[in-house]
């Protein structure tokens, strides 16, 4: 069992970053929303409370009930969360008028082990509205900005600390010294999910649920899924059937590579074809959502019946990640969330099977980190993401098999030209999209009325917010005289300089 830090979520934009970034110092983090909380296990070294849009003030601000931590366990509470601590005791919370939003400085007013290798004059980042008038008996000034004169306190003692600034956000300059110090000296949490024991423990974890049985995983080609093939693969060796479906809505030639490539890696995978159900069941559908909800259900008809196939089958395993677990909730309750075109919903219930998803503890960069301890090829650990439902939401309007062959070749040499040029690593997610527009144009000395396609890149960390990627011009000009002089039917090529928000990244 690892050492473990709690970060309590009171609902703060920034809680899955208090987790990552503790995460990425080798401490396992787990995220618990404040009305789930209801005690410390024998693993927690330490408890993080997060930010909150809420105000102490307000009737129904998050609680949490603190004695449950507090000599527990040392404790760290940010923005909210310090204030949170500030009532608790009896000290004074009062309301702004103005938030503060933005660069501070700080000021080390006195000796503290959280500040441990700082300096006077560190960049933090504020964001908040109500500020500490009057501290609660036994706690002291640690640090103040020019406009804040509490900007952090504690009760060394007690070893409960509070800081007025997010040390999770880049913008706080050594915010993850401050974590660390926190994390590893105060809590002396050991610093063991490193992949490489991630993948014995869970290796261990998986033989020990899932005995002699028989488990099914569908499997797209896409990083989750792969890493949790080939981790289960290692566990039970062929007890493990991994079902590939071919949705016609894939990349240019994705489903014939990718089926050879897990075979000759070793990995018991069953390819099904199911092309022509799914653009029989997309015929005449032109709503985003609706043809969302027609995939998932086919792929679970499919998926069904080829599953139904296997003896023995007891377990369905699912590629789930942390993000898909957690939703961050400002209410009482958090939500537990799988994306329904992510994932095979629906079947284990249908089917009387049983759930084993290896990765739910992990985030994408480190699902890629294990896959590369897992030793599994590049091609599958640093592809781009693509969305459960293919190409389809790539097609603006109505899905057809001509449309789909159309983009899956323009698709193709964007991606084999980003590939090329030293760009596609550099680039966060890259895509074409094909608008139900058609425009004149002209090739020698016809007139033609052919259609547009419009090239995506952006640059993201994890999806949430993303700027379009600033592709060299001449770059942008090659890959369009590719794409007019080799795909038929394209006669015009635009470039989507859009971020997120407001713009999303897909167009549907």
């Amino acid at each position: 069992m690892h050492d473990k830090i709690i970060v309590i979520d009171f609902g703060s934009q920034y809680s899955q970053l208090i987790v990552r970034k503790i995460r990425e110092l080798g401490v396992y983090s787990e995220l618990i929303a404040f009305g789930r909380f209801s005690q410390l296990d024998s693993s927690v070294r330490g408890v993080v409370l997060s930010g909150s849009p809420f105000s102490v003030h307000d009737p129904d601000h998050p609680t949490v009930q603190l004695e449950k931590i507090i000599d527990k366990v040392p404790m760290l509470g940010i923005c909210y969360g310090a204030q949170y601590i500030t009532q608790y005791f009896g000290g004074q919370v009062e309301r702004s008028d103005k938030r503060e939003y933005g660069r501070a400085y700080l000021q080390i007013k006195s000796h503290s082990e959280l500040f441990q290798g700082l300096r006077d004059g560190e960049q933090v980042w504020m964001s908040h509205s109500d500020h500490i008038q009057q501290l609660p008996q036994g706690f002291k000034v640690t640090a103040q900005t020019q406009s804040i004169p509490v900007a952090a306190f504690e009760n060394a003692e007690r070893k409960i600390f509070a800081l007025q600034f997010h040390p999770e956000v880049y913008h706080t300059i050594h915010g993850k010294d401050i974590l660390s110090n926190f994390v590893k000296n105060i809590c002396g949490a050991k610093d063991t999910w490193q992949p490489q024991s991630f993948i014995t423990t869970t290796i261990d974890w998986i033989r020990q649920q899932v005995g002699q049985d028989r488990v099914i995983l569908a499997i797209s080609g896409g990083v989750d899924s792969t890493v949790a093939a080939f981790l289960l693969s290692r566990a039970i060796g062929n007890q493990l059937t991994a079902i590939f479906v071919d949705t016609g809505l894939l990349r240019y030639k994705e489903y014939e590579t990718v089926l050879e490539k897990y075979r000759s890696l070793g990995l018991n995978v069953l390819g099904v074809d199911a092309k022509q159900e799914f653009y029989s069941a997309l015929s005449g559908v032109t709503d985003p959502e609706q043809k969302r909800k027609i995939i998932g259900h086919k792929f679970i008809e499919v998926f069904e019946q080829q599953a139904s196939k296997i003896k023995d089958a007891r377990w369905l395993a699912q590629g789930t990640i942390y993000p898909d677990v957690i939703e961050s909730a400002v209410g009482h309750y958090a939500a537990q969330t799988i994306k329904s075109h992510h994932n095979v919903g629906g079947l284990p219930e249908r089917m009387n099977l049983k759930v084993i998803e290896p990765l739910r503890l992990l985030f994408k960069d480190e699902v890629r980190r294990v896959g590369q301890a897992l030793g599994i090829p590049e091609q599958f650990i640093n592809r781009h993401p693509f969305p459960g439902p293919g190409l389809a939401i790539r097609i603006i309007g109505e899905v057809t098999p001509q449309k789909v062959s159309l983009l899956q070749k323009v698709d193709h040499i964007f991606i084999q030209e980003l590939q090329k040029n030293g760009l596609y690593d550099k680039v966060w997610q890259a895509f074409a999209v094909l608008l139900p527009v058609q425009t004149v144009g002209v090739m020698g000395d016809e007139r033609t009325y052919e259609s547009v396609v419009a090239l995506r890149a952006v640059n993201s960390v994890d999806g949430m917010t993303a700027d379009w990627s600033h592709l060299p011009h001449d770059f942008l000009s090659r890959v369009s005289s590719r794409i007019i002089n080799e795909v038929r039917g394209v006669n015009r090529v635009v470039y989507d300089i859009s971020s997120k928000p407001p713009a999303t990244i897909e167009w549907e």
